[in-house]
């Protein structure tokens, strides 16, 4: 009897011993891959600075690439990148968060039940297809109601991301704050709070972690989302007087060009570099959002 459990002791930590193991060569496997593709984005992008400084490719206000001389300036990409994110984020949080309430604290169980899924099939729509309902319905309606010599501009091109980001908000949003203990609740009403003081003062700021990381999911898509900016932003290499003028950020800058670009050429080399500046702004992103939500969560802790 003894010797059956130690012999099912061994084998216990055995597997416990071998899934670690598998567990740490799977996780281990995809930090390579991502830094081989690092290491790739760069190889690939450095050469470009033998043509152009560092300062003059970034400040730079002209993007022509294929012209003689060439001229490899993406300021004009940078500002489009960053207005639409914003201008999306204008639209999204606000709408995903006040959602995410709605069916976590207002909703009936019923209601609930239907529309979250039904929230959560918006984002599985292709961005395509998004980008697509963009040209043909919302690019005339702007034209007609705003009176823009175009629809397609850094507008209809926030809006499309804004409705893509919504989906992610709303779904992690309302899963963190329907995760607060219900203890809370109780101690709030019985301390007198109405059910929108409770909302307010206990309920989102012990699940402020959980709203911001899902803030950051839906702007990390926004930021780097090619298909829909290529087709509703307009393409056009200008920094933005307002927000109805067409522009082209990174992401649609290096998907409509990469194509035509000469193998190994320096438009190739200027459009890896460009990846490589939208790659250093999602990491500065996601390591200054992850902050936040760190450091949120450490005082929700210690509030607890």
């Amino acid at each position: 009897m003894i010797n059956a459990k130690k012999t099912m002791t061994v084998n216990r930590q055995f597997k416990e011993v071998w899934m670690r193991r598998i567990f740490f060569v799977i996780a281990s496997t995809s930090i390579f891959i991502l830094l081989l593709i690092m290491i790739f984005i760069f190889a690939e992008g450095i050469p470009v600075f033998k043509k152009v400084s560092l300062i003059d490719f970034i400040f730079g206000k002209y993007w022509y690439p294929t012209s003689e001389p060439p001229e490899f300036g993406i300021f004009p990409l940078i500002v489009a990148s960053i207005s639409v994110t914003a201008l999306s984020a204008v639209i999204s949080i606000p709408l995903g968060v006040m959602t995410a309430i709605y069916l976590a604290e207002i909703a009936a169980f019923k209601v609930r039940e239907i529309v979250k899924p039904m929230v959560e099939l918006l984002a599985a729509i292709p961005s395509v297809v998004i980008g697509f309902f963009g040209m043909v319905i919302v690019s005339p309606f702007l034209q007609d109601v705003f009176d823009v010599p175009t629809g397609l501009n850094l507008f209809n091109a926030a809006l499309m991301l804004g409705f893509m980001s919504v989906p992610t908000i709303c779904s992690i949003s309302e899963d963190a704050i329907s995760s607060v203990p219900r203890a809370m609740r109780e101690a709030s009403f019985a301390l007198g709070a109405t059910h929108f003081e409770t909302i307010v003062k206990v309920i989102l700021p012990a699940s402020l972690s959980g709203i911001i990381t899902s803030i950051i999911l839906g702007m990390s898509r926004a930021i780097g989302e090619t298909m829909v900016v290529l087709m509703v932003a307009g393409g056009a290499t200008m920094i933005p007087s307002s927000i109805f003028d067409p522009v082209r950020p990174m992401p649609a800058s290096i998907a409509a060009e990469m194509a035509e670009a000469p193998f190994r050429g320096d438009h190739y080399y200027a459009l890896f570099a460009t990846g490589i500046v939208l790659f250093c702004f999602t990491l500065i992103f996601n390591i200054i959002a992850d902050h936040i939500a760190y450091k949120y969560k450490q005082t929700g802790d210690s509030t607890l």
